[in-house]
């Protein structure tokens, strides 16, 4: 009995720690690669750190006594952890010359990330086996297929399973199996769609030859046509994101433009003094209540509209009254507000740009498909969807809105009535230049933060409500959306510049079609 149980004790596998031993013994880069081989079939994840600080060049061989050692730190200072547990050693000081780096060089360290792979299929972590999959995936590792086999039996996650799937087609392509199989992992990498898709295809169809190739180029192509749709819808999604930019900065101009007739050029600076409105409520926050930076964009829409709302009563009451029936003069006028605002921003806050953060909330981004979303851009989008609905519902539902409709169908008319037309004038642009403040809000998210940033926006703006037909929120929020989506279709043949003069040329020659836009107002006073 106990000659059987030494002859057992005899053919058990060696231990990882002898394993890992024999990396001191290895004098060739073919004896290193056998023991990362050696490591990679015990399927133990406590290799993984013995592989990991081999290709860090942590891995070393003490020469006292031959034990194979990860050393952190630098010299007089190292410190030693044992190759497999990870703990810390104490076995006194430590002299640098009495340890010796196991070398490896760069196919190696392809060999260390193939079987960090392997090892890891089979991690508690989700996350983890599915970095692993994507790994084995990129690098199309024919070793990794008998670990891969082994890990789909048991895995229950079902995107973690689609990964290993993906893996094991990109790994099977580099074996030697039959057509038939290569040409079912073909189609499975093809439905994968993306762009590491089509690069592995690429490689193995430069290579390849005969039917073979034919199936490749097949795949390449649905790949292709997938990144082609893709690509259309992203750029959807960026003319929807640049349309609600350009839908909060124009339609409070709509307002103001197409209910006073007032040509305000200082419209852009009322976006701007919301976006420093913004900068300042942040700063109180980071001082005073850091832990509730999340919530200073809440406290930042309402100020910022008051603060842009009082400055445009006070702009109208002051000066815009006494020039109604000029528009020229309105013209320069607002003109000259407008550096008198940039100016006065520059002395208070610098000509530099401001740093605007963004709320956790609203970073980062996820993706749907091949189609990468950011969060704030989302959020964007919403918040232009919520202003256009607010403010649809205050000029349809509320009394101010009938008096403002009122007032631009005939203003006459509406006087004779009872309506204090000056008022309305007044309330009226304050709500225009309420909501441009609300705009810089959102557009400090995405843009910076300067005294000229209404700049950037007012000539789109202008574009906007003349395309979409003055004074007309539908028409705003069709001619921004147009504009945008157009925007990002043409750049990417015309570059960016070259395609907003072509933008603005066809808006000219539709103008010349349509004078009153494409949703026009209709009334007595517009029809004489």
């Amino acid at each position: 009995m106990l000659l059987t149980l030494v002859t057992k004790a005899g053919a058990q596998a060696p231990s990882l720690e002898h394993i890992i031993a024999d990396f001191a013994r290895a004098k060739k880069f073919s004896q290193v690669e056998a023991v990362i081989e050696r490591l990679a079939a015990t399927g133990d994840p406590r290799a993984a750190l013995a592989l990991r600080s081999l290709s860090d060049g942590t891995l070393m061989a003490r020469a006292t006594d031959g034990r194979v050692l990860v050393v952190e730190g630098e010299a007089p200072n190292l410190v030693l952890r044992d190759a497999v547990s990870g703990e810390a050693l104490t076995d006194g000081p430590v002299e640098a010359s009495g340890l010796k780096k196991i070398k490896i060089k760069n196919s190696l360290r392809r060999k260390i990330a193939a079987a960090l792979s392997g090892l890891t299929l089979k991690a508690k972590s989700a996350d983890v086996r599915l970095t692993a999959a994507r790994t084995i995936f990129e690098q199309s590792d024919a070793s990794a297929l008998e670990a891969l086999d082994e890990a789909l039996q048991t895995e229950t996650d079902a995107n973690v399973r689609s990964a290993f799937i993906e893996a094991r087609a990109s790994a099977l392509l580099a074996t030697d199996a039959p057509l038939a199989e290569k040409s079912q992992a073909i189609d499975i990498i093809a439905a994968r769609g993306d762009r590491a898709a089509l690069a592995l295809l690429s490689a193995y169809a430069n290579a390849a030859d005969g039917e073979l190739k034919t199936k490749l180029d097949a795949g390449i192509a649905k790949v292709e046509e997938s990144l082609a749709a893709w690509s259309a819808a992203q750029n959807i999604w960026y003319g929807i994101s640049l349309g609600s930019v350009l839908l909060l900065a124009a339609i409070g101009l709509a307002i103001t433009f197409g209910v006073m007739g007032v040509i305000n050029m200082a419209h852009g600076e009322m976006v701007m003094l919301g976006a420093y409105t913004t900068f300042a409520v942040q700063e109180v926050f980071r001082t005073t209540a850091p832990g509730l930076f999340d919530y200073s964009l809440l406290v930042a829409v309402p100020l910022a509209f008051l603060v842009s709302g009082t400055i445009g009563v006070i702009m109208e009451r002051g000066l815009i009254r006494f020039l109604y029936g000029r528009p020229l003069e309105t013209l320069l006028a607002t003109w000259g507000v407008s550096l008198i605002l940039q100016q006065s921003v520059r002395t208070l806050f610098g000509p530099t740009n401001r740093e605007v953060g963004n709320p956790s909330w609203m970073s980062g981004a996820f993706e749907i498909g091949q189609m990468s979303i950011t969060w704030n851009r989302l959020w964007i989008v919403v918040f232009a969807a919520v202003v256009f609905a607010a403010l649809y519902l205050i000029i349809n539902r509320s009394a101010l809105g009938l008096e403002m409709r009122a007032v631009t169908q005939n203003r006459r008319m509406a006087g004779a009535m009872g309506i204090k037309t000056s008022w309305v004038d007044a309330m009226t642009f304050g709500l225009g230049s309420g909501i441009a403040g609300i705009a810089g809000v959102a557009l400090s998210q995405i843009d910076n933060v300067s005294p000229n940033l209404g700049q950037s926006y007012i000539i789109d703006s202008f574009l906007v409500v003349v395309f979409g037909g003055v004074g007309n929120l539908w028409g705003t929020l069709v001619g921004a959306m147009t504009l945008g989506i157009a925007n990002k279709f043409l750049e990417p043949y015309t570059g960016a510049v070259l395609g907003k003069i072509l933008v603005l040329v066809l808006i000219i020659l539709f103008i010349q079609k349509r004078p009153r836009g494409l949703f026009a107002l209709k009334g007595r006073a517009v029809e004489t």
